[in-house]
């Protein structure tokens, strides 16, 4: 099986450097027409931006450039209508570009805090809500958000950028259900490489082998007509791994233990994982819930219907 991407349009953002460049160049190189976004200032492009088009022209590729910031609605608009007049179509996004403001919560500005969070979060809903309706009538789209070990698991000094981070899974998560039926998937990928935003904070022994190029083909993969959707792939120094969120089976607390008390009593039976499975949508664990409890009053309920 070969991926290409002949005939298909992308944008991705944050590309005049790093995983975005290396993204970009790789849809390139697979056949697809590519928006390389990189911040400027308005009706500008970034020498960077100038940079990856031309690399990507000099091998037989297209490319334009734009320089929306990808946390103001308009400039974005503006970003995929140019698209769509040079090309007519956008079938991929990749929400690929962020910002650090690292510190400890107790020295972090909540300035800092919201510009981080509207970077990532409100800049991947900007561009995914762009491009939504384009993707609707099209009948195919691709999106990919950019998530990080920082927000599924916790990284100190990046509470606002784990935020922004676990913010777009609950993005991704709701967008791959509602755009299911016109073959719109989302996913996220979570990368571990070498680029600005990581020097200097780990050890250059580490940074030779987490190269942005051993991240982009997963980036790539969950671009493609293969693509699966509501799905997190961690990628990084040539290792890639799917993250899946589980919740236990739990247990149904009759009435009378229905308090602090009761939780912290039964603690154990409530944490144990051994049934843990993973829910497709909000409604699972509602679901799962009403069951127990009807189960546990001997209530008979039907819930197909629901």
């Amino acid at each position: 099986m070969s991926i290409r991407f002949d005939g298909k349009v992308a944008i991705v953002t944050g590309a005049g450097a790093g995983l975005g460049r290396c993204h970009a160049l790789g849809l390139a190189a697979r056949g697809a027409k590519v928006m390389i976004n990189d911040i400027a200032a308005v009706g500008e492009v970034s020498a960077a931006a100038a940079a990856v088009v031309a690399e990507i022209e000099a091998a037989g590729g297209e490319a334009i450039a734009h320089g929306a910031n990808v946390a103001d609605a308009a400039q974005v608009e503006d970003m995929v209508a140019q698209t769509m007049a040079k090309w007519g179509r956008v079938d991929i996004l990749i929400n690929n570009a962020g910002i650090l403001r690292d510190k400890s919560f107790a020295k972090m500005t909540m300035d800092d805090f919201r510009l981080v969070v509207d970077v990532h979060l409100m800049g991947a809903a900007y561009c995914s809500k762009a491009v939504w309706n384009i993707m609707r009538e099209q009948g195919y789209g691709r999106i990919v958000m950019t998530t990080s070990s920082s927000g599924l698991y916790g990284n100190f000094g990046q509470a606002n950028y784990g935020a922004g981070k676990m913010a777009v899974v609950g993005l991704m998560n709701t967008l791959s259900i509602e755009g299911h039926k016109n073959n719109i998937r989302v996913n996220a990928l979570s990368p571990t490489a070498a680029t600005s935003m990581t020097e200097g904070l780990i050890s250059e022994e580490v940074f030779a082998l987490i190269t942005p190029e051993s991240v982009t083909p997963a980036a790539l993969f969950l671009c493609s007509d293969e693509a699966p959707t509501k799905t997190i792939v961690g990628a990084g120094a040539g290792s890639y791994a799917v993250a899946r969120l589980y919740e236990t089976d739990g247990m149904y607390l009759p009435e009378e233990h229905q308090n602090p008390e009761g939780i912290a009593e039964h603690w154990q039976q409530l944490f144990d994982n051994s049934e843990q499975k993973e829910l497709s949508s909000g409604w699972g664990q509602t679901a799962k819930f009403v069951e127990k409890s009807a189960a546990g009053q001997g209530i008979a309920i039907d819930l197909s219907n629901v």
